[in-house]
């Protein structure tokens, strides 16, 4: 069951993830989108959904630098290990609690407005079961140990993380860990395993080119500086 659960389910999660990307852009293009029912209703969406994405963002910030950024890269410059568990535990906990709220902003939207309902599918149900799922379980395990530094997963989570990339994952790592870590692990991998079939799949088209595109500048001629504008031919004013 370790080598399962650690050498074999991270690599089957990813898998089904590339290859779940690969048939929705080429057999279900038109589907690759969030299914917005913003027309039903906005007022309570417009709060929710930024209280979830900016939450959701920031959790899986923490979990990348979490993951890959060792320890021997945070104690050289000053970061020591109790800083780094109370940053860890207090931003981390804050993030998901954001994330969490706008589940439940969601969740409340969904089931009290009965377009949005109608429009909710099993799939959707499923989807909002692992995300708050994993959520919960990754709080519950960093609040469970909140005296001292708290479980240092940097030695233990982190490194076999890392040794996926290797294609040699050290299983042995993941022995000794926590219940509720290794539950957070397995639930996380099941959901990125269901992303390319969920609505989850829009976070692979999010417009980052837009952060980078050129500034659009508007502006109106003055008659008084200008000047007449001259009529073009076709476009000359109406009773001339």
């Amino acid at each position: 069951m370790t080598i399962f659960l650690w050498g074999v389910l991270p690599y089957a999660a990813f898998a089904l993830l590339v290859a779940g990307l690969v048939w929705r852009h080429r057999y279900d293009r038109f589907g690759w989108t969030t299914r917005s029912s913003q027309v039903y209703e906005s007022r309570l969406l417009n709060i929710a959904s930024p209280v979830f994405h900016y939450g959701i963002l920031f959790v899986l910030a923490g979990h990348l630098v979490g993951l890959f950024v060792p320890a021997s890269w945070t104690r050289p410059i000053g970061v020591s290990d109790h800083a780094y568990h109370l940053f860890s535990l207090y931003g981390g906990t804050t993030a998901g609690a954001f994330a969490v709220a706008g589940i439940a902003m969601l969740v409340y939207r969904r089931r009290t407005r009965a377009p949005v309902f109608r429009a909710t599918t099993v799939n959707d149900k499923m989807m909002y079961l692992f995300l708050l799922g994993a959520l919960v379980l990754g709080m519950a395990a960093k609040l469970s140990d909140t005296s001292g530094d708290g479980y240092d997963y940097r030695a233990t989570i982190a490194p076999w993380a890392r040794s996926l990339f290797t294609l040699r994952p050290d299983t042995g790592l993941m022995a000794g860990v926590p219940v509720l870590y290794h539950a957070h692990a397995v639930v996380g991998m099941v959901l990125i395993a269901l992303v390319p079939y969920t609505r989850l799949v829009h976070m692979f088209s999010a417009p980052v080119q837009y952060l980078f595109r050129p500034y659009v500048v508007y502006r109106s001629r003055d008659p008084r500086q200008l000047g007449p504008r001259p009529d073009r031919r076709g476009w000359e004013r109406a009773g001339s």
